[in-house]
């Protein structure tokens, strides 16, 4: 299975001769399991239309800086959020440039600038322009920045030279961007991961539960593997796919969890507790479905088990992460849940704000140690995930 699997990637075209390569590139990401948007310079809509990368990607390609369809008009804030990494194909000497100069005229620009995620280009232009030394500079500046650059290949080019130049094919290309999500930080360790929401049942139709869409733990899961971990995600309902290279085991309850999650840890060195496990459960469920016989209903109520606070008070407990999902006194109270359950580490957020938490594609969150506390910035989940399981590594 490639690592590409599951990847949000951005394609960014800009106005080369090679350009025609990019559709094919498209197809080849997208068999490698990948989802692909795209983005066109102006210059780029001379080679190839938008028309013809919209029927490949599957979706509306992006073309302006201040897009009116895009929420609040920053259509290149949006993508930045949710790539997970951004591949410039071809990337001209213009756009190689602008770059490097940390110019931010046109959406793509724009959205690389803005984005966290990492950044690749495949340069195409003539073999004297890759010649010259301000190109060869302004390489040096972005692979300074931790940008990855694949190619140029040499050969015969479009005006009739024959050199260094030519953009890289579609399948060298995607070899190229592989090893970006296989770290390796955690190989040889296993990781075991709650997420997504439990159910308690009332009656055999009726439940509690909770808003949690599960997003936050499956990134994880998935970045977990990236980094070489055998991982397993202990999981509630949920309406996501279980990951590639990932052990996924589906429960419902919290005492279901918590059964999955004790068997699993016997050999596990981290446990991250992402699942929004209810802390409440009926005292008894009804065998027959309640009928409406008054205008309230009374149910008896006591707590389920305290899944990560039973894990880290094992004698050989695992590295053990907890979240705190809060809407006021964020950390404060996240503290005192570190201090309380003898927790590692905790990722907390404020699930009050409209744009992060529950059910959305991006967080922003504090990671906090016993020792140490940094707040991250809004991301989308996946890319957070990535910088979470990094620091967990070091950790």
């Amino acid at each position: 299975m490639s690592s590409l699997a599951n990847k949000r990637i951005l394609l960014g075209v800009s106005g080369g001769i090679a350009a025609y390569k990019s559709a094919d590139l498209v197809r080849r990401l997208q068999d490698a399991g990948a989802s692909v948007r795209v983005a066109m310079t102006k210059a780029a809509q001379e080679f190839i239309t938008p028309l013809t990368m919209q029927a490949l990607s599957g979706h509306q390609v992006h073309l302006d800086l201040l897009d009116p369809e895009a929420e609040a008009g920053m259509g290149h804030i949006e993508l930045a959020r949710w790539a997970d990494v951004v591949i410039i194909a071809p990337a001209t000497a213009d756009i190689i440039a602008q770059l490097a100069n940390g110019e931010a005229g046109s959406l793509l620009t724009a959205t690389c600038l803005a984005s966290a995620a990492p950044i690749v280009i495949a340069p195409a232009m003539n073999q004297g322009m890759w010649r010259k030394e301000s190109t060869q500079h302004n390489l040096r500046t972005l692979q300074a920045r931790n940008f990855t650059i694949l190619g140029p290949a040499e050969g015969s080019q479009a005006c009739g030279d024959v050199g260094p130049g030519r953009m890289l094919e579609p399948a060298t290309i995607i070899a190229g961007l592989e090893p970006l999500f296989a770290t390796g930080s955690l190989a040889g360790r296993k990781v075991v991961i709650s997420a997504g929401p439990t159910r308690e049942a009332v009656d055999p139709v009726r439940y509690i539960s909770n808003h949690s869409s599960g997003k936050m733990g499956y990134a994880l899961a998935m970045a977990a593997a990236e980094a070489g971990a055998r991982t397993v995600l202990v999981s509630g309902p949920t309406n996501l796919a279980p990951p590639e290279r990932v052990t996924t085991r589906q429960v419902t309850s919290a005492a279901q969890m918590l059964a999955a999650c004790l068997e699993e840890i016997v050999d596990c060195d981290i446990f991250i507790a992402a699942a929004a496990v209810a802390d409440y459960r009926p005292k008894t469920v009804a065998k027959q479905k309640i009928k409406k016989d008054t205008d309230i209903m009374h149910i008896e109520m006591e707590k389920n088990p305290d899944i990560v606070a039973t894990i880290a008070a094992l004698d050989n407990k695992p590295f053990t992460v907890g979240f705190a999902a809060e809407t006021n006194n964020i950390l404060e109270h996240a503290r005192g849940k570190l201090a309380r359950k003898n927790l590692d580490a905790i990722i907390a957020n404020d699930v009050s704000r409209d744009d992060i938490g529950f059910n959305s594609d991006d967080n922003q969150v504090f990671f906090i140690t016993r020792h140490s506390e940094e707040e991250l910035p809004l991301l989308g989940k996946n890319q957070l995930a990535r910088i979470l399981i990094q620091k967990l590594a070091e950790a």
